[in-house]
């Protein structure tokens, strides 16, 4: 028989790889689907405060943009980069009680090691949250 010393150690440099960039990708998928869901409740927590009654000073759509970069910046995993969601607020009505309000939260995901190896990915990806929610 033929001496097989070494194999072991050159399969696993060959299976080494992949199994790396299969371990990245679950990371990256999983932080992606974190931060979507960040996204979602920073709208509903967005939305939460804007619909609350306060006379005789309604609250304005950039102390609804505060609460909802608070959130984000508090929450989401960003590996030290800026927040960078923006926040659109949008009021059908005179604002009474029963009219809808709708906090948009739009956020750019750039993928971290994903697009060293698939260019398709390089750009990253848009993630959005939108909430409607009837005032008070």
């Amino acid at each position: 028989m033929k001496s097989e010393k070494g194999a072991a150690a050159i399969e696993f440099a060959i299976v080494l790889p992949v199994l790396v960039l299969l371990i990245v990708g679950i990371m990256e998928f999983s932080i992606l689907l974190y931060d979507q869901a960040v996204i979602t409740n920073a709208s509903r927590e967005g939305a939460r405060a804007g619909i609350v009654f306060s006379y005789p000073n309604p609250i304005s759509d950039a102390e609804i943009q505060a609460v909802v970069n608070n959130y984000c910046a508090g929450h989401m995993i960003t590996f030290g980069a800026a927040s960078g969601a923006t926040t659109s607020v949008s009021r059908a009505g005179s604002g009474s009680a029963g009219d809808p309000m709708t906090v948009l939260v739009n956020y750019h995901y750039n993928f971290l090691v994903i697009p060293n190896f698939l260019s398709d990915l390089a750009g990253g990806i848009n993630l959005a949250g939108q909430t409607v929610m009837r005032m008070e």
